[in-house]
């Protein structure tokens, strides 16, 4: 009898010491929340878990109560063995001396000569047990720490959790459901069948957290009544949806209106494309107070003000040679046929596209260009 994906983390979860859980390089607030619950989940079950984000990415989040263990990045995942041959030659004495610039490892060999081939050097398995990936298509999305730490990929088991249609299962689990709003609410729904004992007031306040942030306060299209039923339950288990609408969205004040006025300004339409479309300079979020993580509440804000759009975007500059567009469609769910035409990955509702080595205005040239082929 094959064993769902449900039952197989479990499985996996219970085997498991040290668990490291890992969102994108660039994560939304619905997979850092739902990382953080889970963190909690797995501290309440015995387990050592460890959470891989960036400080910057979660200040907006610093209302929630944040997981014992976060890292930057993936420090000491595996230990490596300087390997003696004692067959021939036997070992009666070490010492170590760590320098300024080598550490140093003397041994005394049992016979005066020591045969350089008794020696070998072997890494050590690695300190986790279990990688759990929230709200990645593939590794790819995970940026740097798949590039550094490819190996860990290979070696440990990955378990693969998202609700992105794109998502490319990579994981040797995968608890992929692309009818869910978003990881919370795949959490919560996992959370309920099987540790609702350990599912305290702190793990509900993150997943439901996660569930607002994806939907809008549930007035996005993704929002079903299953999306309902979770938020029900997490409500019932202590979430305070008041004091989440009051700090996410904390932003609709006058800094946020500064952002959304600066996007207005330069808000430009082509009607034969039927796209809305502004950008913004670095500058824009220095002097509006922002950041660019509340750009998709006025990409929406922007999608309602223009009935008549079929395409909705807001490119911004990262840096001088790196700029990055957001795009919506009147239809959400028809979003995978833009990404077809530009690329990039499907969030919560939009596709961010990133344009390497382009300026904002070439970024924008190269977005029309592509919509009006298409």
């Amino acid at each position: 009898m094959t064993l769902s994906p449900q039952d197989q983390l479990k499985n996996q979860i219970d085997a498991a010491e040290n668990i490291l859980i890992l969102t994108a390089e660039k994560p939304t607030f619905d997979a850092i929340a739902a990382s953080w619950a889970l963190a909690h989940l797995l501290k309440s079950l015995g387990k050592n878990p460890t959470v891989l984000q960036k400080k910057n990415d979660v200040e907006p989040l610093s209302f929630l109560a944040p997981p014992e263990r976060m890292e930057s990045e993936i420090k000491g995942a595996r230990d490596f063995v300087l390997s003696f041959d004692t067959k021939r030659n036997k070992i009666t004495d070490f010492r170590t001396e760590n320098k300024i610039d080598s550490f140093d490892i003397y041994i005394t060999p049992e016979k005066a000569a020591i045969d350089p081939r008794d020696f070998s050097f072997i890494p050590a398995k690695f300190k986790y047990d279990l990688v759990i990936v929230l709200g990645c298509q593939n590794l790819e999305c995970l940026g740097t720490t798949n590039e550094k730490n490819s190996d860990l990929f290979f070696e440990v088991p990955v378990a693969n959790i998202d609700n992105a249609s794109a998502n490319e299962n990579f994981g040797q689990i995968n608890l992929v459901d692309i009818t869910s709003s978003s990881v919370s609410e795949i959490l919560a729904g996992l959370f309920k069948n099987i540790w609702e004992k350990q599912a305290g007031k702190d793990i509900a306040q993150s997943l439901l957290t996660g569930l607002v942030a994806a939907t809008h306060n549930f007035q996005s299209k993704n929002t079903t009544p299953q999306t309902f039923l979770a938020a029900s339950w997490l409500i019932e288990k202590g979430a305070n949806q008041q004091k989440i609408v009051r700090n996410l969205f904390k932003t609709n004040s006058f800094s946020f209106m500064k952002l959304w006025g600066r996007v207005m300004a330069r808000l430009q339409w082509d009607e034969k494309l039927k796209i809305a479309w502004s950008t913004l300079s670095l500058e824009d979020f220095v002097q509006s107070r922002t950041k660019p993580e509340e750009l998709p509440l006025v990409l929406e804000k922007v999608k309602d003000n223009f009935s008549a759009g079929k395409y909705f975007a807001i490119l911004f500059s990262e840096s001088l040679d790196r700029s990055i567009a957001l795009v919506r469609n009147s239809d959400t769910e028809s979003l995978k046929n833009i990404q077809k035409i530009l690329g990039g990955e499907i969030k919560n509702g939009y596709l961010e596209v990133i344009f390497e080595n382009k300026n904002i205005l070439e970024a924008e040239k190269e977005l029309l260009g592509k919509l009006g082929s298409a």
